[in-house]
């Protein structure tokens, strides 16, 4: 059968079945019509285990014609090339290192001259010009990059034997210096903080096997990362960890043999047991860690509040705002305890109190406007939350990431328990979505004397990252907590704050089908949403409303319903193609200056952020010293500028999804509920997508999906210790 042979270019879609689809680079071909792909790339079909772009292959298949998708090479076998040590040579010559040196001249380098290229080119320039065509500019540039990289070349080459890419090789190298070669014969898993593990793992396999103790150790520690990952877990049962070892890494191991595996880890202090729980050390650490800055900050005398109550009543007609009483009280908890939560669902006046708790803190303490800014700090898991915490007070407002001065490459934050912050009070907004990770480093870069408020919503959807931090510390008791209750109405028949306390509560009325000022469900069936959707959308542009005054919160990307497909028909509705609007394609996404798009990673560098909103304003070439293409992303007056290799970083954001939407607030909400989303429709979800409604909410689809979601409670257990921990040394 004929075959091609070259590299994975890109990747289009995987399954976990092993089917796939990208695109390939040709480099050689026994297939006549596939001649004139040499070099170029085409699209490839067929199944695939854990694709590698490091990796040549040779697929074995035949050039057809897709009815909908257009031709393709659909390949029924395959095999990897083994590279060579003149595959490595020829690969580290044309990497970004050396200068001047392209891949056929590297190609002839190293068929001049053998697999002793580079030690024959460092001993005496003069063998370059025994290459055919050498010239000496070209052999100058090789040979000063070469003796630049003397002491490396040989350790990148090792390095590209074992299966990582140049890149990854200089990274490794940067990183680990003289241990890089020692962690790569004694334990090249040490690089996983630098190596995707699936990779490392592969590349292991490949060079020491499958079954050596130190690959399940290894595995085993991994498989609790994903736990944690997955599911929020801190701590782990036997069980789950046996069936995750083997789910993950196809790893089955004899009761007596995984056991002491456990007992070896916690005996290296990789692992904590405690009772029938396992914990990975850093969880246990970061608990214990959180604990005790906790209580040291909350074992420091309260504050003596003078005329209180005179200072709000001040405040009050100032600002022409009435608190209830449990307002009141969260006010003055917070200005009086050193550790406070006040916590709260939609309506409740939450920021509100934030705006009182800043301005009276200002004037217990005679600040001044430099004063204030020093010494208080207001702070939020995302950008837009961030954004909207600064709007209401008047004051600097931050994510916690950029507070702390997080290095994107490093993973670390540079304020620490060694470099801390010094403001007074701290006031922390969204904190239903901090993970344990996060608010550990918090902790460690503030100081002890302090005031901490934590403010956010009990029955919000979890952190991403492992933990639970504001329910722990609420169910620990140990701190002040004051919960909102009342809900204030916008108007007399405005519904969506008591739909939002209704499906907390498990006690849908009827009126979640009834019209109301600020709220409409309109039952279609699952087939009829994205075109409900539509008109809805249409009938709001026509009414002068503009994508940014609207966002449509769906829980998944796949399927008819789900947010792929409505991007794809909102783009066309709100911004449609024309001539005097640039494209660019990447991979099968058109993104078009004027597109709303979602930032989906922090990027604290440009000052962006997971979940921030922005709009394409400009797509145009420049020379960087290369052509390369520029999309540059408008983030509420940040302009961010992206390559077309960056743009994995953004997502069309015309619809996104529920999780996406956490610590943001929308004017006008349309959501899509339905049956085919039933891996997705659990209470808080369903929660939290109705609270992010500002002005309107208007829901689309099925009834019964909707009451399916409210009496679901799937997503309520998490295994976390925080409150326990905080309790045993108090």
């Amino acid at each position: 059968m004929n075959y091609i042979k070259g590299k994975i270019h890109s990747t289009i879609y995987q399954n976990p079945n092993g089917y796939f689809v990208g695109t390939f680079k040709i480099k050689e071909t026994t297939d006549e019509d596939m001649e004139s792909f040499i070099n170029k790339t085409v699209t490839i079909t067929g199944n695939i285990l854990q694709p590698n772009e490091e990796e040549t292959y040779i697929l074995m298949g035949e050039y057809t014609r897709h009815e909908r998708y257009g031709f393709q090479y659909k390949f029924l076998n395959y095999e990897k090339e083994k590279p060579t040590s003149t595959d490595a040579i020829i690969e580290f010559l044309t990497s970004p290192l050396i200068k001047g040196c392209g891949e056929k001249t590297a190609k002839k380098i190293v068929d001049t001259l053998g697999e002793n290229a580079l030690d024959l080119i460092k001993e005496n320039i003069s063998n370059l010009f025994l290459v055919p065509e050498m010239t000496e500019k070209r052999a100058n540039s090789i040979y000063e990059s070469l003796l630049a990289h003397s002491s490396q070349d040989d350790l990148i080459i090792e390095l590209k034997k074992y299966g990582f890419s140049v890149s990854e090789a200089t990274r490794l190298i940067n990183k680990f210096k003289d241990n890089t070669k020692i962690f790569l014969q004694e334990n090249l898993y040490r690089f996983k903080t630098l190596i995707d593990f699936k990779k490392l793992d592969n590349i292991y396999i490949a060079n020491f096997g499958d079954d050596t103790n130190l690959r399940k150790k290894e595995c085993l520690l991994e498989t609790m990362k994903i736990i944690s990952d997955t599911i929020g877990d801190i701590y782990y049962s036997e069980e789950e960890i046996y069936e995750g070892l083997k789910n993950n890494f196809k790893i089955i191991l004899l009761e007596e043999e995984f056991i002491n595996l456990l007992n070896e880890l916690v005996n290296e202090n990789y692992l904590v047991k405690y009772e029938d729980r396992f914990y990975l050390k850093e969880n246990y650490k970061m608990e214990h860690d959180i604990a005790n800055n906790l209580i040291n900050i909350n074992s420091l005398p309260k504050k003596d509040l003078k005329n209180f109550s005179g200072s709000l009543k001040a405040l009050e007609e100032a600002i022409n705002v009435s608190y209830n009483h449990e307002q009141e009280e969260a006010i003055k908890n917070a200005l009086e305890n050193r550790i406070s939560i006040i916590s709260g669902g939609p309506g409740t006046g939450k920021t509100t109190i934030i705006n009182a708790i800043t301005r009276l803190y200002g004037q217990m303490y005679k600040l001044s406007p430099i004063e204030t800014i020093t010494s208080i700090a207001l702070l939020a898991p995302t950008g837009r939350a961030a954004k909207k915490l600064a709007e209401s007070t008047h004051l600097p407002a931050m994510t916690i990431h950029r507070y702390l001065k997080w290095n994107k490459d490093t993973n670390d934050f540079g304020i620490n328990e060694y470099n801390k912050n010094n403001h007074k009070l701290i006031i922390v907004d969204e904190v239903s979505m901090i993970d344990t990770y996060l608010f550990d480093a918090l902790l460690k870069g503030i100081n002890t004397n302090i005031q901490l408020i934590l403010v956010g919503d009990t029955f919000q959807l979890p952190s991403v990252g492992a933990g639970l931090i504001l329910n722990d510390l609420v169910a620990s008791n140990l701190f002040s907590y004051t919960p909102l209750l009342h809900i204030y109405r916008q108007s007399s028949n405005s519904y969506i704050a008591y739909l939002a306390k209704e499906i907390k509560e498990h006690d849908l009325s009827e009126n979640f089908l009834e019209k109301h000022d600020d709220y409409n469900f309109i039952e279609v069936p699952s087939s009829s949403i994205t075109s409900t959707l539509k008109d809805i959308c249409l009938k709001s542009i026509e009414k002068g409303l503009k994508i940014d005054d609207l966002q449509i919160l769906a829980p998944m990307y796949k399927g008819e319903n789900g947010i792929d497909n409505l991007n794809l028909t909102l783009q066309e509705l709100f911004n449609p193609p024309s001539k005097e609007k640039k494209e660019t394609k990447y991979f099968d996404i058109t993104y078009r200056e004027n597109d709303k798009v979602l930032q989906l990673v922090n990027n604290p560098d440009c000052n962006v952020f997971n979940g921030d909103i922005g709009y394409i304003k400009k797509i145009e070439t420049k020379l960087l010293p290369k052509k390369k293409e520029i999309i540059t992303i408008d983030f509420d007056g940040n302009y961010v500028e992206y390559q077309k290799e960056d743009l994995y970083m953004i997502k069309h954001a015309y619809a996104i999804t529920i999780h996406k939407s956490q610590g943001s607030e929308f004017a006008h909400v349309l959501m899509p509920i339905s049956k085919n989303y039933y891996k997705m429709l659990y209470n808080k979800l369903i929660y939290t997508g109705v609270s992010r409604a500002k002005k309107s909410l208007v829901i689309v689809g099925e009834k019964t999906a909707f009451l399916m979601a409210v009496n679901n409670d799937y997503s309520k257990n998490r295994k976390t210790s925080l409150a326990e921990c905080l309790m045993h040394k108090f």
